[in-house]
């Protein structure tokens, strides 16, 4: 979306014991006695105050939660859980104004596999209702605001966990993804967002049950090297059988890859010119890097966003019957427009749940075969830099609502049906107002190894753009 306002961009980098740390980089200075983990987290707690305005915090936990694991790679590193998710002692209010959340009885199956990085938690980010949005804005609520413009939408769902370390509050926050939730906010907000395989690590218990298991848990960081830690330590702690072991992946490898690209997406939604530029322009750069790269079709069924929405809204109906579980005064009609826009909708067509699922699970075929005699795919993570608040905000009246939705969440959905890994990797394109632009690797299932290593060499080539250099 092109934008003449002038931007305005929020940080907190400053010279404390943060400093320009990434997690990896604030680990060791903690494990090498050059700052301690109080201070860090003393540090971290000053960070988020001072980005307030962005509005990303929804429960600070003062103190914060020392003592994760002491030998954990991220040691003392302070971070944010998600408020999807339970955390011991804290409530989990979904986003949503629709009931009074209770305090959670014990944590999540992530959040002990994020605990046993030996991360501090500093408290929970918020996130539109349910995560159905792909922008971090309420009815009633001040909206999540994009640190690189405060005028633009962070993405969504796990919105405020990428204000926050793109602002540099944190070096990297907790983040799910049920339809993009990693890697549209990362795309938004210049970050790195590793969407890992299916079963890759613990199961979400808001969606594991479901015929189709949409949600997978991860982290936003602002480099390659912290997301690569990152999903190497929850393999220490948790290590699905069916996959094949990544690893701690360090660097590129020696590997040449045939990697497929495509502008639009596979449904026929066009991409806008700032979009168009960053693919391709990455396109180019794993050439030089000697990689084989060539366009790439993928047949999916005509029907596959229609039935992917029917599928959300199938989400929101199940919530909308079953939200007294989650709170005191559980109320469906206080859902916000979206939510109830999906749930109406999908009343009008339940009978067809079947053949949805069905179809949805097929799938599978169409993107295996477009990566017959390929390593990756490279797309653009969404149609369009993050527009302006309010363009995606739940009051917009549902029609409209989901047209620009569909006209913007393009690619990501498909490897959340599939359950294959994906990344956001930041372009150093930028569009007029500073916007970044994101690109997305997709890989076959359990080939977070190789699209890290392709990361790692399109991170050294490019180095990506920081917002406290602009």
């Amino acid at each position: 979306m092109t934008t003449f306002e002038k931007p305005v961009r929020v940080h907190a980098f400053c010279d404390d014991s943060l400093g320009e740390h990434d997690a990896v980089g604030l680990a060791g200075a903690i494990r090498r006695g050059e700052v301690s983990a109080a201070e860090a987290a003393r540090d971290a707690t000053a960070r988020l105050r001072a980005v307030a305005e962005l509005n990303a915090v929804e429960v600070p936990l003062d103190p914060p939660a020392l003592g994760g694991a002491r030998g954990g790679v991220f040691a003392g590193v302070p971070t944010l859980v998600k408020d999807n998710t339970d955390y011991a002692g804290l409530p989990t209010g979904h986003g949503s104004a629709a009931f009074t959340p209770r305090p959670a009885r014990r944590h999540a199956p992530f959040v002990r596999q994020l605990l046993s990085t030996g991360v501090t938690v500093l408290g929970k980010t918020r996130l539109p209702e349910f995560g159905f949005s792909p922008s971090t804005e309420y009815e009633d609520a001040a909206p999540v605001r994009n640190p690189w413009h405060t005028g633009h939408s962070a993405g969504g769902s796990s919105g405020g966990a990428a204000a926050l370390v793109a602002a540099g509050a944190v070096p990297l926050a907790h983040a799910n993804d049920g339809g993009g939730s990693i890697r549209i906010p990362a795309a938004c907000c210049g970050l790195v967002g590793l969407k890992p395989t299916r079963g890759r690590v613990a199961g979400n218990d808001q969606s594991r049950h479901l015929p189709i298991d949409l949600v997978t848990d991860g982290v936003v960081t602002r480099t390659v090297r912290d997301s690569a830690a990152f999903l190497a330590a929850a393999e220490r702690h948790l290590r699905s059988p069916k996959l094949p072991p990544v690893g701690l992946v360090e660097g590129p490898s020696g590997r040449r890859l045939r990697v497929g690209f495509l502008h639009d997406s596979p449904a026929g939604v066009p991409c806008d010119d700032d979009t168009r530029a960053a693919v391709t322009a990455t396109a180019d750069a794993l050439r030089g890097l000697g990689h084989r790269v060539e366009p790439v079709g993928m047949d999916l069924d005509p029907r596959f966003t229609e039935d992917f929405l029917t599928y959300w809204g199938m989400l929101s109906f199940l919530l909308g019957a079953t939200g007294r579980t989650l709170g005191e005064g559980f109320d469906r009609h206080r859902m916000d427009g979206l939510s109830r826009g999906l749930r109406e909708e999908y009343v009008k067509r339940w009978r067809d749940t079947p053949g949805v699922v069905r179809r949805l699970k097929r799938a599978r075929e169409g993107y295996a075969a477009a990566f017959r005699g390929l390593d990756l795919v490279l797309t653009p993570v969404l149609a369009h830099p993050a527009p302006a608040l309010g363009h995606l905000a739940p009051t917009v009246p549902y029609a409209t609502l989901v047209e620009r939705i569909l006209a913007y969440v393009a690619y990501t959905p498909i490897d959340n049906v599939v359950g294959t890994p994906s990344l956001s990797l930041p372009s150093p394109h930028a569009t007029a107002a500073g916007l970044p632009v994101g690109v997305l690797l997709s890989g076959r299932p359990g080939s977070e190894r190789t699209l890290l290593e392709a990361a790692f060499a399109l991170e050294a080539e490019r180095p990506l753009r920081r917002i406290q250099d602009v």
